[in-house]
Formats: C-alpha cells, sequence, structure tokens
C-alpha cells in the first residue's frame, strides 16, 4: 500500500502517541523495529502516519514499549477502528487543509474553551462577518475564495449546532468593538452573539479593558478536551497558519492560561449586559 500522502488530523496525533510511547521506554526506531519483527522504515512510517496501524499492531507496539496506560492504549485503539469520513473531506482542495484540521479538533473532542482576541469565535460567526473576516485577508483573496471559506464556517456552524458539546468562549473586550465590514454587520453579530449566550450548551465571557493584568495568550486559542487528558489539543492561530500542540509541557502551560482568563473573565449575566451595552452605543 503506497504511503498516505494526506494523513488526518487523527491519523497523525495516533502516530505522534506511538513516537511518545517509543520514546518514554528510552527505545529507538531500530530496537523498536527489532522487538516487533518489522523493517526500522515501518516504524518511522507509523510514527509519521504515512502508514496505517492494526489494532493488534498497536497493542505490540504498546507492549514493546511497556506502556501500562490502558485508557490511552484503549482510546488510541477506538481512533484507529473509526473509519469513518468527516464532512469536511468533501472540500479538500477548495479551502485550506488547516481549516479541514479544525473541523476535524471540533467534531472529534468531547468539550471546548476558546480564547479571541481579534474577531468572533467562529462557532459563533454571521454569514456576513464571516465574510468580512475572510474579506480582511492579505494578500486580499479572490471572490470565490472568500465564499468558500465562508461556506465552510457556516458548515461547521450548523455541525455543532446539530451535534452541541460544551463550549465556552472568553472574548476580549476589543473584539466586540472591532468592526469587521462595518458597524450594521457588527450590530448583527453582536445579536446574535447574546442569542448564542443563552444556549445551554455554549458560555459567553467577556474580558474587559478594565482588569488588572493581561491573561498572558497574544494569540487566538482553541482548547480542545479529548476523550481523555493524554489527547486534549490545544490549536494556537497566527495571522498566516494554525498549529495544533499536544505535548505535554504545553497542554499545562495552556490550561494554566486558560484558568487565568477564567479568573479575570466576567460572569456569563455580567458578559451579557456589557455585551448590550456596546451593541446600543455603537
Amino acid at each position: 500500500m503506497p504511503p498516505r500522502l494526506n494523513p488526518t488530523l487523527r491519523q497523525r496525533r495516533i502516530g505522534t502517541e506511538l513516537r511518545k510511547m517509543r520514546e518514554a521506554a528510552g527505545l529507538s526506531t531500530g530496537a523498536l523495529s527489532r522487538d516487533l519483527g518489522i523493517d526500522r522504515t515501518q516504524v518511522s512510517q507509523i510514527e509519521a502516519a504515512k502508514v496505517g496501524v492494526s489494532p493488534e499492531r498497536l497493542r505490540s507496539f504498546a507492549a514493546a514499549c511497556k506502556c501500562m496506560n490502558e485508557p490511552l492504549i484503549g482510546a488510541l485503539e477506538s481512533m484507529v477502528q473509526d473509519r469513518s469520513k468527516g464532512w469536511w473531506e468533501d472540500h479538500r482542495g477548495t479551502v485550506p487543509d488547516g481549516f479541514l484540521e479544525n473541523a476535524e479538533l471540533e467534531k472529534t473532542s468531547r468539550e471546548l474553551m476558546l480564547w479571541v482576541l481579534t474577531h468572533m469565535p467562529g462557532p459563533c460567526q454571521t454569514i456576513n462577518y464571516a465574510s468580512a473576516v475572510f474579506g480582511r485577508v492579505f494578500p486580499p483573496l479572490p471572490r470565490h475564495a472568500i465564499e468558500a471559506r465562508t461556506a465552510f464556517r457556516m458548515q461547521r456552524k450548523t455541525d455543532l449546532r446539530r451535534n452541541p458539546k460544551p463550549l465556552t468562549a472568553f472574548i476580549y473586550e476589543s473584539v466586540l468593538w472591532t468592526r469587521f465590514g462595518g458597524t450594521p454587520i457588527l450590530k448583527e453579530q453582536l445579536g446574535s452573539l447574546l442569542e448564542d449566550s443563552e444556549l445551554p450548551w455554549m458560555s459567553i465571557r467577556v474580558v474587559p479593558f478594565d482588569i488588572e493584568t493581561f491573561p498572558g495568550a497574544v494569540e487566538n486559542l482553541t482548547y480542545a478536551f479529548g476523550i481523555i487528558p493524554e489527547l486534549d489539543t490545544v490549536e494556537r492561530e497566527s495571522s498566516r497558519d494554525s498549529e495544533h500542540l499536544d505535548a505535554t509541557s504545553e497542554l499545562a502551560s495552556y490550561r494554566a492560561i486558560f484558568e487565568q482568563t477564567e479568573a479575570l473573565a466576567l460572569n456569563e449575566s455580567d458578559s451579557r449586559d456589557l455585551i448590550h451595552k456596546i451593541a446600543r452605543n455603537l
């Protein structure tokens, strides 16, 4: 079977966790390949998600690494057995691969926490606001690319509402004032945000200007809780692209950042009051 050209986020995470197992055991790829009776190139390809791994091979891999973390092994086994195709795969080639990965991360997580300081959280954006955000990309995107990205974001929003999960969005106050597309679009967006804040599974928390200290994150973040804590993932957004982080130390660091952000944010009721106030003053 030829190597995969575009391994999915899930497939890459399986490979990453197997590499972590090997490194924790202090084994080289050569030593592990001898224990498993396979070529060392195959071990490297499995860890890079260039080739798949069967449930039996996964458990042999874990046994050779003396991994006793059965919840992790069981979770990885479930991921290996999941052959389903996400709706986002139908958009491959029409939007950047990072968009597909973010949709997959959102779909496969059990809970989401977001921190935004540049624009409204993706799951809360209206179609006009999303189009305006993509319209501000430099160099400017052609109209068809803006429309494709906007349609994809709206499908993510629809899918999340069809299969809701706990979502907490921490929003820096500047986001509530920033006029992507102009004042009418922002006012429409704030009204939609207020409606979202009443959803039982969504918590909207504003971090106001007048806090004593900035929370600490200077980029938009998504903390996606996995089936087990070891499979948590952080998406860190930049102006050019997004990256996904899963190292134990990085996860601990971002959990601490979110804890500090939560301590500084207004409660849900006071957040709604502030959003109402800003909408009236626009």
